[in-house]
């Protein structure tokens, strides 16, 4: 592989894999999407877990902001999250596009 995972990318990815077991997890870096220098400020995770069965989308929600609580407290901006199990995952097999960047209050 050509690219290096940034620092952050990789935290996530090992406390999302300890805390949820997943089977499939995808982190996705899109603080490029969000102008000025590259940051590690924004991300996408896809987490497709066997745990999620029977929860709704909140609780699936609030066990991702747990496992990243320091990360979102400290240096995670924002965070998309596409939580799925497996049975909603092989319906679907990939999760919406992240929409464009309104730069905040800049698009007012």
């Amino acid at each position: 592989m050509a690219d290096q995972l940034s620092p952050m990318h990789t935290q996530i990815e090992k406390k999302l894999k300890q805390e949820l077991t997943p089977v499939f997890l995808q982190v996705i870096n899109e603080s490029h999407m969000h102008g000025g220098p590259a940051t590690e400020s924004h991300f996408k995770v896809i987490v497709v877990s066997e745990e999620f069965k029977g929860e709704r989308l909140l609780a699936r929600h609030r066990r991702v902001n747990r496992a990243l609580a320091d990360e979102l407290a400290n240096a995670i901006h924002a965070l998309a999250m596409h939580t799925y199990t497996p049975e909603e995952w092989t319906e679907r097999q990939q999760a919406p596009a992240s929409p464009a960047c309104l730069g905040g209050s800049q698009s007012e």
